[in-house]
C-alpha cells in the first residue's frame, strides 16, 4: 500500500520536533562547501525520516541530501530535505523547514513541507488542492511584474560560477516590486502557493529542494517549469520558475534574456 498525505504529515512534523528541540543549542556546523553548511540536527532529522520511510517502504528508493541515494524500487521514490534552510538555522534566523515528497513512476504525487517555527504544514496529493494547516492555498493575481514580489536563491558556487543568477536578479530588481532573499526554497515555493509572492525562480536547486513545493505550488494554481520553461523541473541539472500563468509568462521571457554579466570572484 503506498503512504498517504497523512504519513508525510505525521513524518515532518516529528521531525520538525527535532528541529525545534535543537534550536538554540551550540551547534557543531560542518562546511560542505566554502557557504555550504550541515549541522548534527541535519543529520539527525534525516536518520529519523529515513529510518521512519525504511520501516514501512524498505523496498523505495530515498533521495536523500546528506546521504545521498538510497537504492530501491525507483517506480517509488521519495525526496527528503531534513532541514532546508541550514544556513539560516545554524545563525538563530526563523526560516527553516522539513520537505517530504512521494513519486510513482517519475511522478510526484504527494509532498509536505513542514515550517517548525510557524507551525505551518503545507501539503498537497496531486490533483486534490494545496492546503496549509487545512486551508485551501491559491496563488496570487498579480498579472504585471512591475506589481510582483519576487523570490530567488543562489547557488553554493555563486563565487566562482558564471551562470550565478546574480544577473537574472539585478535585471529582476529592476522590473519587479522587488526580489526577496529568504534562504529556504522549499518555504520560497510555498510562499507563491500562499500569494504570499507571485513568483520565484533559481538556478541552483536540487531535487529534494523542490519536490515537495513543487507540488504544494502548482496544486494551488501556479505554473512549475524549469527557468527556460520546459516542464520537468526535477531533471538535473535542476531550475525552477514558479508564478501564475500571467507572471509566469513575463518572467520567463525576461529569464530568456541573456542576463546582464554579473560580479564573481576569481
Amino acid at each position: 500500500m503506498p503512504p498517504t498525505i497523512n504519513d508525510l504529515e505525521m513524518l515532518a512534523r516529528q521531525a520538525g520536533e527535532i528541529l525545534r528541540a535543537g534550536r538554540g543549542q551550540a551547534l557543531h556546523v560542518q562546511h560542505k562547501g566554502v557557504i555550504d553548511l550541515v549541522t548534527e540536527v541535519d543529520h539527525r532529522s534525516e536518520r529519523f525520516l529515513i529510518d521512519g520511510i525504511r520501516a514501512r517502504y524498505p523496498e523505495d528508493e530515498i533521495v536523500t541530501e546528506e546521504t545521498g541515494n538510497l537504492s530501491g524500487r525507483s517506480c517509488c521514490r521519495w525526496y527528503i530535505d531534513p532541514l532546508d534552510g541550514t544556513v539560516n538555522y545554524a545563525h538563530g534566523i526563523p526560516f527553516y523547514c522539513v520537505s517530504i515528497a512521494y513519486e510513482e513512476e517519475k511522478i510526484v504525487q504527494l509532498g509536505v513541507v513542514y515550517d517548525p517555527v510557524h507551525d505551518e504544514l503545507f501539503s498537497a496529493e496531486r490533483g486534490e488542492g494545496a492546503y496549509v494547516n487545512g486551508a485551501r492555498l491559491h496563488v496570487g493575481s498579480a498579472d504585471l511584474l512591475d506589481q510582483s514580489l519576487l523570490a530567488t536563491g543562489f547557488p553554493y558556487d555563486v563565487r566562482s560560477n558564471p551562470e550565478n543568477n546574480l544577473g537574472h536578479y539585478a535585471r529582476f530588481a529592476l522590473r519587479s516590486l522587488g526580489v526577496r532573499r529568504l534562504g529556504s526554497a522549499a518555504l520560497d515555493l510555498c510562499y507563491v502557493a500562499a500569494g504570499r509572492f507571485d513568483g520565484y525562480w533559481e538556478t541552483g536547486v536540487q531535487p529534494w529542494d523542490v519536490a515537495a513545493a513543487g507540488l504544494i505550488a502548482s496544486e494551488a494554481g501556479a505554473v512549475v517549469t524549469k527557468i527556460t520553461g520546459a516542464a520537468n523541473y526535477l531533471a538535473l541539472p535542476c531550475s525552477i520558475l514558479a508564478a501564475n500563468q500571467a507572471v509566469h509568462s513575463q518572467m520567463l521571457a525576461l529569464l530568456q534574456q541573456r542576463p546582464p554579466v554579473a560580479g564573481r570572484l576569481r
